[in-house]
């Protein structure tokens, strides 16, 4: 398990850092709190892809214009917006005839974007790229030409090294020379405006037991800003070196440190400080003028260091590297101030200078003000909408209201009718005309009459036949005629009242 010191984080003054990691991915790291904050990530630019991903970055810090360089690793040089992450150009690093797989094989390791070159009417920017094998160009970047992949404008090529792969590669503050070293190659200064080499370490003498090291070079930078003739250089024998190109060329100064390769070095604008940091995480500060270590940074990192960058203004550094995290120290204390997890393995670390808090925040509340104002205007358009779909489905709807009344008229008519009409029917079909009632009673007393004329002819054929019988009957004929004739009477009392 790697060793870890677990320290209280202060906070950070207000501060904006880029990283690149090795998904191709673009994160922005604000801390905007006043004296101090916490840093986060507030942006993120690019889609994960390992295919394309970041090998180094330069960052054109200027007040006016800035730009973001990035190489990936399918040989393709682009040039962003630092402040939106917007595209403004792309440009093929390798040659147009060289194949894929040429260009996997040859990577870009060092990238530098000219700061003094300020875009023009022409040009969008200058860059320094150099691959694995030694080849470094120049080339610029004209606007008119943006929208094209290819490399346009004037540029320069130039071999570094016979042998050997290339390493790093550092361009001084006055942006006219440049120091290269690597594996199997010696540190060698270059002339950039007229593509000479000016001067070539030398290996360093043998040790006591004749044992020669092979040059293996990690990182190297100008110790001054004024003078590009002190190199430090740091090599993968854990070594820190300072040469002076107008002295010798073996090394005036060489500091072991620790017991692991050297993958970064920074310098500090007092002109004598350097920053290193190591395969292993650690992290110190070098006093160059005598060798002599000023300290060690506490909190140890938990993976290889392969980026440092020392804020111009402020007394503070940001390292990266393969733990995935981002770690701002203060330089005075080496004390750590803030740290920040990001997912992936880091590959570079810039600083953007001119950033403050309050613009920040003046920009945000623009933002703000014109988001807000935006959705208001959306809003309205949705009511609008929606009161004309409304209005048209009434318009579907709705009926002439002179329709209306009509048919509501026709309506009730009909419904009376029918309210008339159901009670006169069920009063016909109770209801019986009276003078079909008489005939109904004179027809029933025909009947009766025909009955009692029956009646007596069978009478009287009785008496004939016997006389005692025909007066044994007399009476009852009588009395059944008598009581016939009085139900025939209520019948006829009973229908005339129901008439």
């Amino acid at each position: 398990m790697p060793r870890i010191t677990s320290v209280d984080s202060p906070g950070c003054p207000p501060l904006r850092a880029i990283t690149t990691d090795i998904l191709g991915l673009i994160k922005v790291i604000e801390a905007r709190a006043r004296p101090a904050g916490i840093a986060k990530v507030v942006e993120t630019w690019g889609e994960p892809d390992a295919s394309r991903a970041i090998l180094v970055a330069s960052l054109a810090d200027r007040a006016v214009d800035p730009v973001l360089a990035v190489a990936r690793k399918n040989g393709v040089v682009e040039l962003l917006n630092p402040l939106n992450g917007d595209a403004l150009a792309v440009v093929k690093s390798s040659r147009t005839e060289q194949t894929v797989g040429a260009v996997e094989n040859d990577p870009l390791v060092a990238l530098h974007l000219f700061r003094k070159h300020a875009p023009d009417l022409t040009t969008l920017g200058t860059f320094l790229a150099c691959t694995e094998k030694g080849k470094a160009s120049v080339r610029s970047v004209a606007k008119e030409n943006t929208a094209s992949d290819s490399d346009v404008g004037p540029s320069s090529t130039w071999d570094v090294c016979n042998k050997g792969t290339l390493q790093f590669s550092s361009v001084d503050a006055g942006e006219n020379y440049a120091v290269f070293g690597g594996n199997g190659m010696e540190v060698n200064l270059w002339d950039i405006t007229s593509c000479s080499k000016m001067w070539s370490a030398k290996s360093p003498r043998a040790n006591n037991v004749g044992i020669f090291t092979k040059p293996w070079f990690t990182a190297g930078t100008f110790l001054c800003k004024d003078d590009h003739r002190k190199i430090v250089a740091c090599t993968n024998n854990h070594q820190v070196r300072l040469y002076d190109t107008a002295s010798q060329r073996r090394p005036v100064v060489s500091v072991d440190f620790r017991e692991s390769p050297i993958k970064a070095v920074v310098g500090d604008p007092d002109g004598h400080t350097v920053y290193i940091g190591t395969g292993t995480g650690d992290l110190a500060s070098f006093d160059m003028r005598t060798g002599k270590l000023l300290g060690c940074y506490v909190g140890k990192c938990s993976g290889s260091i392969r980026s440092i960058v020392r804020h111009p203004e402020l007394p503070l550094i940001a390292s990266c590297g393969l733990d995935s995290y981002l770690r701002i120290w203060d330089t005075n204390t080496r004390q750590p101030l803030s740290a920040v997890y990001l997912k992936q393995h880091l590959t570079t670390v810039v600083i953007d200078s001119h950033f403050s808090a309050e613009e920040s925040e003046e920009t945000k509340s623009k933002q703000s003000d014109s988001s807000m104002v935006a959705e208001a205007a959306v809003r309205r358009e949705k009511k609008k909408k929606n009161v004309l779909v409304e209005e048209d489905e009434e318009g579907t709807q709705m009926v002439d209201p002179d329709d209306c009344d009509a048919e509501a008229v026709i309506r009730k008519e009909k419904k009376k009718k029918k309210k008339k009409t159901v009670p006169e029917d069920n009063e016909e079909t109770q209801m019986v005309d009276p003078d079909e009632g008489d005939a109904e009673t004179v027809r029933k007393e025909e009947k009766k009459k025909n009955r009692r004329v029956a009646e007596d002819e069978e009478g009287t054929q009785m008496a004939e036949l016997n006389g005692s019988d025909a007066e044994m009957y007399a009476p009852k004929r009588i009395k059944s005629e008598s009581g016939e004739r009085s139900k025939g009477m209520k019948k006829k009392s009973k229908k005339q009242q129901v008439a």
